[in-house]
């Protein structure tokens, strides 16, 4: 009887090794929701089939228990190749309101067009000596109406407009030539600088880079991608002027405000075309010489009133009537 007994409890010590070492089932046991009398059971007549089935019974409480996340890929969009490329953000609006600024500024009859750096410099002279004069025309311009700079690169073209010629001036003659222009006094000593680095380092020309340009005493990143574009006809960013930095901002062409113009400058050149680049700053800076004005913007005229963010919540400030001028009332005199 010993031996029987002995014979049946190793036949069912089989059948547990196989149901555990069977890949289908051994993961199961392995779980620690099968408890030890379960396993026990299986020595019985019919238990494989019975843990079998207890077996898919936690399985299908795991499956219920795993949550799967499923995560989709946004903003991308597909393209040849079978690649995936991010989409650039850019304004809802931004060509209708392009088109028109277009349409405002189809007489180009703004100061900008009469009086830009391109247009105050001589186009008659010798190819260096009117970068030169581009160069300088854009370094008066800071902080300074397109009329007062104008009629200073007059002054100076009269007196002789050249490196060497400015070299000879003396400071106080300069200062004279170049009022009343924004900071005049600062911006003798920068033109006397730079005119002298010209000399010496560029053989009597100006830099080809917008790198070298802005390591000029007074030029910053508007001036020389101005400069690039003026004077070398190359096109490597756009100038950001206080127009371009306060309308874009008022149009709603930033994803977030921009607070300083080179922040505006690289938000632009992020989602603009760059075929736009090269006129962008002309058209809108005469935009916000007749019509997107820094205080009393003409936003009732403005053909962008209804898809600018600005135009549509600004409200122009009534007018206080024009007081009579009081009357003296004359007594009667007696008779």
């Amino acid at each position: 009887m010993l031996a029987v007994r002995n014979f049946k409890l190793m036949q069912s010590t089989r059948k547990v090794l196989y149901i555990m070492n069977d890949p289908q089932t051994s993961k199961y046991f392995n779980s620690p929701s099968v408890t030890r009398s379960q396993l026990l059971r299986t020595g019985t007549s019919g238990s494989s089939q019975k843990c079998s089935k207890e077996s898919n019974d936690v399985l299908k409480r795991k499956v219920k228990k795993e949550k799967v996340e499923i995560k989709y890929e946004t903003d991308f969009s597909y393209e040849y190749g079978g690649e995936f490329k991010k989409e650039k953000w850019e304004p809802p609006t931004w060509r209708d309101q392009l088109k028109n600024i277009h349409e405002m500024r189809k007489n180009r009859d703004a100061p900008v067009d009469s009086m830009g750096c391109d247009v105050i410099s001589d186009v008659t002279a010798k190819p260096e000596v009117y970068r030169y004069q581009v160069l300088l025309s854009l370094m008066l311009s800071s902080q300074t109406k397109d009329q007062i700079t104008s009629a200073a690169m007059s002054r100076l073209r009269e007196h002789g407009c050249t490196i060497d010629n400015i070299l000879k001036t003396d400071d106080k003659k300069l200062g004279e030539l170049i009022y009343p222009v924004g900071f005049w006094k600062r911006k003798v000593e920068y033109i006397k600088k730079t005119s002298k680095i010209l000399l010496d380092q560029y053989n009597g020309d100006i830099p080809k880079t917008v790198e070298d340009l802005c390591k000029l005493t007074g030029v910053g990143p508007k001036m020389a991608y101005l400069v690039m574009k003026c004077a070398w006809n190359e096109i490597q960013g756009i100038g950001v002027d206080t127009h371009v930095h306060r309308i874009s901002n008022r149009l709603g062409w930033h994803k977030k405000p921009t607070k300083q113009p080179e922040d505006t400058r690289k938000s632009l050149e992020d989602w603009l075309p760059r075929e736009l680049w090269s006129e962008i700053n002309h058209l809108l800076v005469g935009f916000g010489q007749q019509t997107c004005l820094p205080v009393y913007p003409k936003c009732s005229v403005c053909l962008n009133k209804q898809i600018c963010p600005y135009g549509r919540s600004y409200k122009s400030p009534k007018k206080s009537p024009k007081k009579l001028p009081k009357t003296e009332i004359k007594k009667e005199e007696p008779v």
